[in-house]
């Protein structure tokens, strides 16, 4: 089928909320995706930090294979071994208690919002109230929607759910200020990512931290799109002077496969009970094998450590480029700020068209998430592209 014929059914049949690029993808490997037409690429977004082991990792295709081929869903009403060594295996690497399983990184933000409120109401809070920060991007769910700012300002979505506040981002005063005997939690990422690769402040992080302490409120990090090796470590909380009491997780989790995750403190995993909570299709076999399997290439230390150094060295190369004037983030997870007058929307579609994919979060800005096994060679290749893109699309 011809791409016109895929675009023609697709604005027949599905609800137009992407704006999707004029690429057929058909196969991935690596570090490499090949379109329709047999064209190579080079990709820098990775299904926006999913396919972060690369496309088809045979290690993660094994174990979609091996589960599939024996038993693929039997519902979270009995067990299954792959589910409970999953939750073990990510209780042991981050903080200790207890995880409830979701299909997005959206749910499992519920599921946190639900752990914080109902600590807050065990604790005599009658009217708990979450904090979050402008320009967060928690999830497109009514819970996780309330949370994300930007996004709930749409007035054709609302109302919103009661009960959360937005402070202005990285103001650990503002930040402070917003939290009191009555918030059940301080909902965070700790680098922003839909907003353009943005990391806060260890002073604000301290302040978040300082400020449940004294409250009772839960501190919880959305590490969606920074967990799982991202940012050179397991975690992105790990790089940084303290611990959540929550922390959610998804996209890079299942390889691929969509799964997400509420790892909570061992203090706080009892405060859900049963029929408190529910997902039919989470935790099941085969997604949960395929995260056991990317643990297996992610919990590595020579792997973690080469995510730091290729990361580090790919900031530096950017930066010696004409036209790019700040890179932010940590890790492979980067945000590449362009000089005035660069439209980097017709930079990253030139990019697409020279076989580079990136993703151009907010105006001014690339979002780069190549996968974590990323070769030199590799980031020798797209660093050439995007200056040869730069000068391309330099004002005239």
């Amino acid at each position: 089928m011809k791409l016109a014929e895929l675009q023609a059914i697709e604005q027949r049949y599905l609800m137009q909320t992407y704006r999707r690029a004029p690429v057929e993808f058909v196969r991935g490997e690596g570090t490499l995706l090949w379109d329709a037409e047999g064209r190579e690429y080079l990709d820098f977004l990775t299904g926006i930090s999913v396919c972060s082991v690369g496309h088809c990792h045979p290690a993660v295709v094994a174990a979609v294979r091996e589960q599939a081929g024996r038993l693929m869903h039997v519902s979270n009403l009995f067990y299954t071994e792959p589910m409970v060594r999953l939750a073990e295996r990510l209780s042991r690497s981050s903080l200790g208690g207890k995880v409830f399983f979701s299909n997005s990184g959206a749910e499992a933000n519920e599921c946190a919002i639900k752990v914080a409120r109902k600590h807050a109401s065990l604790r005599g809070v009658e009217s708990a109230e979450i904090v979050s920060f402008e320009r967060d991007f928690h999830g497109r769910t009514y819970g996780a929607l309330s949370a994300t700012p930007k996004l709930a300002e749409n007035e054709a979505l609302g109302p919103m759910l009661p009960g959360f506040r937005a402070v202005p981002f990285d103001d650990a005063g503002s930040l402070r200020e917003a939290v009191y005997e009555e918030t059940a939690a301080v909902l965070i990422e700790p680098i922003q990512g839909e907003s353009g690769v943005h990391p806060l402040s260890d002073e604000t992080l301290l302040a978040a931290r300082r400020a449940c302490d004294e409250t009772g409120a839960l501190l919880i990090f959305d590490e969606i799109q920074t967990g799982i090796g991202r940012t050179g470590s397991l975690w992105a909380y790990e790089q940084t002077p303290v611990r959540p009491d929550i922390l959610t997780s998804a996209k890079a989790l299942g390889g691929g496969l969509p799964i997400g995750a509420c790892v909570l403190d061992q203090r706080f995993g009892d405060v859900l009970a049963a029929g408190d909570h529910g997902s039919t299709f989470a935790g099941g076999a085969v997604v949960s094998a395929a995260a056991l399997a990317v643990l297996d290439l992610v919990d590595d230390a020579g792997l973690l450590r080469r995510v730091r150094e290729r990361g580090a060295s790919l900031r530096a190369d950017l930066l010696a480029l004409d036209g790019v004037i700040e890179v932010r983030g940590r890790g492979l997870m980067l945000g590449v700020g362009l000089a005035d007058g660069i439209d980097a929307a017709r930079v990253g579609a030139d990019l697409l068209g020279r076989g580079l994919i990136v993703n151009v979060p907010e105006p001014g800005t690339l979002r780069l998430l190549p996968p974590l096994t990323v070769d030199s060679a590799q980031i020798d290749r797209a660093v050439a592209l995007i200056g040869e893109s730069l000068l391309s699309c330099q004002p005239r």
